[in-house]
Parts: C-alpha cells; sequence; structure tokens
C-alpha cells in the first residue's frame, strides 16, 4: 500500500482532462459489435478500462495497441472453446456491457469479479436477459454467475433505480439483433446522463434509436459503421481539479472537456457556481476560483460519482449543505453515503445522515486528514483535494486506489501546487 502525504496550500495552474472512462467502455463495446476493425482513439488507459479489453479478447476478439490508442478486430476462424472465463476486475461497466456481449453467443460465459463487485446489483439485468432468450445460472467458487445466448430481440420492462448500466448495456447491444426492440424504463431512472451519453455514441456509429420518456425502440439488423471513434476528456475527472480551484484559492484551469458529448458530471460546474465559486468557461476550458463561500442543496441522483466530492466540498464551505437522492451510491465500490459522511467528519465537519442524503456543516477550519486505509478511488481523490485546505500535512492511502479511473492524478495535482510526498 502507497501512502500519499498531501501539503496544503494554494492550488493553481492548468491541466488537461484525461479522456473518458464511461466514453472509452461504450467505444470499446461499439469496436467490437462493429465486426471488423475499429480504431478507439485517444482511450484512458486504466484498470477498468483495461478490464473490459481483456474481456473482449477473452470473447475472441483481438486488441492492440497503437500510437493512438487500441485497434480491436473481429475473432480469426478457429476451434471454439466449450466454455470461457472472464474476470471483471472490479469494474461493474465491464461486467455489465459484456454480459449483454456474451449473452449474444452460444458459448456458456462464466463471470467473476473482485472487491464488492458480487454486491452490485444485477438481477434487473440478467431477468431481462432471461427473457430475451438467455440462460442464467449461479456461479460457485468465487464465481458470480454463467450465461449463455444467444438472445433475441423483443420487449423489455426494465428496472432502471439502480443503474443506467442495464440499459446502456442493451441499448449498445440490441441494434445489432435481426429482430426490433423496445425497453420500458420503470422505477426511478438513476444516472439518466449516461444513458444520453450511450445513445450519442450510437449515434456516432449510425445507429437509429428512438426514445420518448421511458419507451426507447430500436429497431434491429442496423450495422455499425464507420472504423473508429475519438473519446472525449472527462468530466468526471476534471471535477476533482476545478473543486480544487474553489477550495484551494485557485485559479485552476482544466482543458479538453467538451460539450457535444453527455457528461453527468459536468453538473459540478453548476453545483460550483451555487456555492459560490467563479467559474469562468472558455471554448473547452473551465477556470475555477475561491468566490464566497455558501452551502448548497443538490440531488446527486444523476451525477452519483460526484458524491464524495461534493461532500468535501460541502465540509469547507459554512453554513448546512445538503447532499440528496443517490441511492445507488451505497451499491458503488464502497458505501459512498457512509464513507463521505466519514470524510467529510474527518476534514471537521458536523454530519447528519438521513435516508435521503446527507447534512453537512462545513468549517472554515479544516483538520488534516490521516486516512491510510481508503480502498475507493473516488474518495481517494475527494480527500486528496480536500487535504489541499487543512492547515497541516495530511496522510492518504491507498494511493494507488486511482489507477481504477485516473492513473495520472497524482501526477496532474502535483502539478497544481505544493509536492505530494509518497511514503
Amino acid at each position: 500500500m502507497t501512502t500519499r502525504t498531501v501539503l496544503p496550500g494554494r492550488r493553481r495552474g492548468h491541466v488537461v482532462a484525461p479522456p473518458s472512462k464511461s466514453y472509452t467502455h461504450r467505444a470499446l463495446v461499439a469496436a467490437f459489435l462493429s465486426g471488423r476493425e475499429f480504431d478507439v482513439r485517444t482511450p484512458l488507459d486504466s484498470e477498468d478500462t483495461r478490464a473490459t479489453v481483456a474481456a473482449l479478447r477473452r470473447l475472441g476478439s483481438t486488441v492492440a495497441i497503437t500510437p493512438r490508442g487500441w485497434s480491436v478486430r473481429p475473432a480469426r476462424r478457429r476451434e471454439s472453446p466449450r466454455s470461457v472465463e472472464i474476470d471483471c476486475g472490479e469494474s461493474g461497466t465491464t461486467l455489465r456491457f459484456v454480459t449483454v456481449l456474451a449473452a449474444l453467443g452460444e458459448l456458456p460465459v462464466r463471470f467473476s469479479g473482485r472487491g464488492r463487485l458480487a454486491q452490485r446489483p444485477m438481477l434487473p439485468l440478467l431477468s431481462a436477459l432471461t427473457g430475451l432468450g438467455a440462460e442464467v445460472r449461479v456461479s460457485g467458487r468465487g464465481g458470480l454467475f454463467t450465461i449463455r445466448g444467444p438472445i433475441h430481440g423483443g420487449r423489455i420492462r426494465l428496472d432502471a433505480s439502480a443503474s443506467s448500466q442495464f440499459a446502456s448495456a442493451l441499448l449498445l447491444a440490441l441494434p445489432t439483433l435481426s429482430e426490433d426492440s423496445r425497453i420500458t424504463l420503470e422505477g426511478t431512472v438513476v444516472s439518466a446522463p449516461y444513458i444520453d451519453a450511450t445513445l450519442a455514441v450510437l449515434r456516432s456509429v449510425g445507429i437509429e434509436v428512438g426514445r420518448r420518456g421511458r419507451e426507447i425502440r430500436i429497431p434491429g439488423g442496423q450495422p455499425i459503421t464507420g472504423r473508429g471513434m475519438d473519446v472525449p476528456g472527462d468530466a468526471s475527472s476534471a471535477a476533482y481539479f476545478w473543486v480544487a480551484g474553489a477550495i484551494a484559492e485557485g485559479p485552476v484551469t482544466v482543458r479538453g472537456v467538451p460539450r457535444d458529448w453527455p457528461q453527468a458530471d459536468l453538473a459540478i460546474l453548476a453545483l460550483l457556481r451555487r456555492s459560490g465559486a467563479d467559474v469562468r468557461e472558455r471554448g473547452t476550458a473551465v477556470s475555477v476560483r475561491r468566490g464566497r463561500p455558501r452551502p448548497f442543496t443538490v440531488d446527486l441522483t444523476d451525477a452519483p460519482d460526484l458524491y464524495p466530492l461534493a461532500g468535501v466540498l460541502a465540509a469547507t464551505l459554512p453554513g448546512t449543505s445538503r447532499l440528496c437522492g443517490a441511492p445507488q451510491v451505497v451499491h458503488k465500490e464502497s458505501d459512498r453515503r457512509s464513507e463521505t459522511a466519514s470524510l467529510a467528519r474527518a476534514l471537521g465537519a458536523q454530519v447528519r445522515v438521513d435516508p435521503d442524503g446527507l447534512e453537512i456543516d462545513g468549517t472554515p477550519k479544516l483538520r488534516a486528514l490521516d486516512l491510510r486505509r481508503l480502498t475507493d478511488h473516488r474518495l481517494v481523490m475527494s480527500a486528496a483535494i480536500g487535504a489541499a485546505g487543512a492547515a497541516t500535512p495530511s496522510h492518504i492511502g491507498r494511493a494507488e486506489a486511482v489507477r481504477k479511473s485516473f492513473p495520472g492524478f497524482w501526477d496532474s495535482w502535483a502539478e497544481l501546487g505544493p509536492e505530494v510526498a509518497v511514503v
């Protein structure tokens, strides 16, 4: 385990946003479904996206590293194995997306994973696939389940209250089937902008899908066109540095996050404005500096990955802020509601937990952190941002957790201010 010592002090400067993890996953799935060579250009190379690359290889594709990214080619004709085993690591996106890809074929595919992956919701997706013709059985000895297709198109009633990835996984694959399909979303639709991101990827590769409210109509028999996709810069990663600009004086500028691709975590900019920060946008560059801090109320149902970061921001503001909604955060790599409460308390804030969220009474005098056993990548990065506002150095581990979604986090963080020491 690596511990980082984060020195307090002003953060200012410029960084470039890394590629989007969400769009990298979607581009890889589109590449697999295209049935021909397809280039995923400027991808995010992280533990989660590498899990998807490894899964595509297990399903028979060739994935080669090129100067611009990853080139995915369909499998060559060869003797088929009797079954396939796929280890998704800790990547929930890999598990959901590749489960549907596996259900397109006739071979049984056994899934396994690590950490809290076995606790991540899957039943709505597996039920939908069973209704389309798949066979599913629960695995033993460390496995999650085994699925076998092939599935066909049809009508699906899908509970979307635990994850938007169920809908996204189906949306990516169903247009390539010969039959038409229709998805009806039920329950409170969480993380809705991620469904918009999936629809944007489909449009970019020539797939037409009709959506009206909760009804999504998917014509079958649609080939994926084009031979590649450029992955856009990531708002989720940029959000950490924008909040750093608000907490640690700034200005901090992040470049390379376009507005023509839907990204849920662009919501951080509106939240920063409500919290009194000075936010200035110019093209794909956004600068944030400290303004006149004030508390806020925010519903994070559509942007759950911001939960720990919003909690850290609230801990630095005078008055009472409230984080609402986002019931799905308790099913992430950690229970992010309780972990965010613990992080805000460690910074010196008063926190009240209720069934719908957190009330956080912030403090202008942040305490230094000594959190050496963090395991959730988003908690680790959020803690580093909060530590910049403390009076004395903080110690944060497990620092290598950032490899899951933002491997270059510590290097980019070091560009903005006082050194980050490695212990």
